[in-house]
């Protein structure tokens, strides 16, 4: 098998390849998207909760893929899903009240504030909560986007603890 390896490697030369993969990368992002608008994006039911993604690995005509960046809406008095990951990710809070307890711990937050969530070895258990009964509590997040050179993993673990209710009753409802 390793001489079969060592012949199929032998094909290519890897550094012509690098140039290449430049050449189609240039290519791809040549008339990628500079502006993003919200109103151009859906509102994703997931089991996360509700999410409207900018910057996804899976979306590939923007002009950047180094991020991921996300608008999520908590509904009123409802909660994320639980979410153990790496960390290193920072929110903005767009409108309401709420808080987010990060392995274990409660912090609360308002409108115009920061929540950062840091990056642990072993990574963080982490839930949004909207404690107004009347109004959506939204926010922004981004993180760099690791994914394709760590792994989804990330070397922690990415495992979806617990689902958003409005995810579990979308399923419900088929």
């Amino acid at each position: 098998m390793a001489e079969d390896r060592k012949a199929k490697l032998a094909e290519t030369n890897h550094w012509d390849e690098i140039f290449a993969m430049r050449d189609r990368q240039r290519e791809e992002k040549r008339d990628a998207l500079q502006i993003v608008s919200e109103e151009d994006l859906p509102l994703e039911v997931s089991r996360q909760g509700l999410m409207r993604w900018y910057l996804h690995p899976s979306i590939t005509d923007t002009a950047i893929s180094s991020y991921l960046f996300f608008q999520q809406e908590i509904p009123p008095g409802s909660r994320s899903g639980r979410l153990k990951f790496q960390g290193n990710q920072v929110m903005v809070i767009l409108e309401g009240k709420g808080y987010t307890t990060m392995d274990g711990v409660k912090y609360p937050w308002k409108a115009g504030d920061l929540v950062s969530l840091p990056l642990r070895d072993d990574g963080i258990v982490v839930q949004h909560f909207n404690t107004d009964p009347d109004k959506p509590a939204k926010f922004i997040a981004t993180e760099a986007n690791w994914l394709e050179c760590t792994t989804v993993d990330r070397g922690c673990g990415f495992e979806q603890l617990e689902d958003a209710p409005e995810y579990r009753q979308a399923k419900q409802n088929g």
